[in-house]
């Protein structure tokens, strides 16, 4: 009877130390909620420019952009099905040209289309509502009649949060 008892006492310490492990475990693979302000922050990754030809055999270049963006409170982005009209946008563009050595905002009457777009909407579930991500814009270039340009962009939340300002390099456009 004794061996008996010997026996289920190490039972049950396997089993004390095999349920502390697996609570230890658990307890570890938590992990801590990332904190972040509820203004987007955006870093520039990089701008590409390819030479392509479209359907009609045309040059162009497509440019593309790439940045990555943290969100504190996990509201960037817009449903397009609450603005069906358009014209709300969450992602602004100003480009500059370079004239005489001197980089020289370019006015919305000489751009052939507004150089505003919509980052779609996205929302995390859970406890950690920090977005992170990257996103890439294409431009087409044809016929353009600038030489050498750069963009400053930025991204407002659905809380109307501004990023802080990014800026391209300067890119230099030939086809």
């Amino acid at each position: 009877m004794k061996v008996l008892y010997f026996c289920s006492m190490n039972i049950r310490q396997i089993n004390i130390i095999i349920l502390g492990s697996l609570a230890a475990l658990c307890l570890l693979s938590c992990g801590k909620v990332e904190s972040y302000p509820p203004e987007p922050f955006i870093r520039y990754e990089g701008f590409k420019l390819t030479d392509t030809v479209d359907l009609l055999g045309n040059k162009k270049l497509i440019g593309a952009l790439r940045f990555s963006f943290i969100d504190g409170d996990g509201d960037l982005g817009i449903d397009e099905a609450q603005y069906p009209q358009g014209g709300v946008y969450n992602l602004f563009f100003t480009m500059f040209e370079k004239t005489e050595g001197v980089f020289v905002k370019v006015g919305e009457d000489k751009l052939p289309t507004p150089i505003n777009y919509i980052i779609p909407y996205m929302e995390r579930t859970g406890q950690n509502k920090t977005l992170k991500g990257v996103v890439q814009v294409d431009f087409e270039y044809f016929f353009f009649s600038f030489d050498t340009i750069r963009y400053d962009f930025y991204v407002v939340d659905r809380a109307n949060n501004q990023s802080n300002i990014e800026t391209t390099p300067e890119l230099v456009l030939k086809l």
